[in-house]
């Protein structure tokens, strides 16, 4: 009884955590259209890392919290695997409908379920297969992808952002579980950091024609930032911080083929904060599409091991 109910306790705790991530997050990216406006992806990456790591700084000493890691080479290793996620995702944003680059990095939990069963040898019940698989129908529904897609290998990509970002959280708790979250979050922000700057020394060296607004986002180039860019920036900044750091501890305190399926709270959260700051509603179809990713989240929240 009581294994059963600490077990309990800590799924839903976990998805507590992954519910005011949610909605951390779903505030903040509503907010990357005005940055993409006024600046690139390496800048706001680069830029956001050094602010990003400044506050992390300032509040080690006051909270107590250790940035060292116990074992680098697990934390290095995990960094990369979810900063390369990051990077695929937003760079196919550049030549992909968001649907579609969306739904491929949401197949991350069928991923994670995956992983979790054949390298790590973890049960898994068809109850919570069925579930990932209405969360994963219920995105679709969401997003709705547009017909006459062609399949290649820019599609594809999406899909590889979806693995690696699964990958990334069975490594927070399978590779990195005795680290504190902390230092799993300054891993994160400097990965993102290094694959930035990279890309500032590309473009520097490369010196390609970007267009004008949001279209150039991806290959923009260093440019000299107002006001805008720098208060969203730092807000982007802290918000990730905190809501990072809490989706990192709910992959700590529970298995992650559990966690996984509620990040799908992410599009509803995303679809309010559109709807209350751009005034941008939502169509029937989405609305069922939200249902069913609740309904989803609900099976795996209730279901016993």
């Amino acid at each position: 009884m009581t294994g059963r109910g600490g077990h309990g306790d800590r799924v839903i705790l976990a998805g507590l955590l992954v519910l005011c991530y949610a909605t951390i997050i779903g505030f903040t990216d509503n907010f990357v259209r005005v940055i993409a406006e006024r600046a690139g992806l390496w800048q706001f990456h680069a830029t956001r890392t050094v602010m990003a790591l400044a506050l992390l700084g300032l509040l080690a000493r006051p909270l107590g919290l250790t940035l060292r890691p116990r074992r680098w080479r697990p934390v290095v290793a995990r960094s990369l695997v979810h900063g390369t996620a990051m990077v695929v995702y937003f760079g196919c944003l550049a030549f992909l409908p968001v649907a579609v680059v969306a739904a491929g990095l949401f197949t991350a939990p069928i991923f994670t379920l995956l992983i979790s069963r054949f390298v790590y040898g973890a049960r898994i019940g068809p109850v919570r297969i069925a579930a990932v698989l209405i969360g994963f129908l219920g995105v679709l529904l969401v997003l709705g992808p547009g017909e006459g897609q062609v399949l290649g290998p820019a599609t594809v990509l999406p899909v590889v952002a979806g693995v690696l970002y699964a990958l990334g959280n069975i490594a927070t708790r399978e590779w990195c579980g005795e680290e504190p979250a902390e230092v799993l979050l300054a891993g994160f922000f400097s990965a993102l950091g290094v694959f930035g700057a990279i890309g500032l020394l590309v473009l520097a060296l490369w010196h390609p024609e970007a267009p004008a607004g949001p279209e150039g986002f991806i290959l923009r180039g260093a440019t000299r930032p107002d006001g805008a860019f720098l208060i969203w920036t730092f807000v982007q900044a802290a918000g990730s911080l905190l809501g990072v750091g809490m989706m990192i501890r709910a992959y700590q305190v529970a298995e992650a083929s559990r966690v996984a399926i509620f990040e799908y709270a992410i599009l509803p959260a995303s679809a309010l904060w559109t709807w209350v700051i751009w005034h941008e509603g939502i169509s029937l179809r989405a609305g069922v599409g939200m249902a069913m990713i609740a309904l989803a989240g609900l099976i795996i929240a209730l279901r016993r091991p």
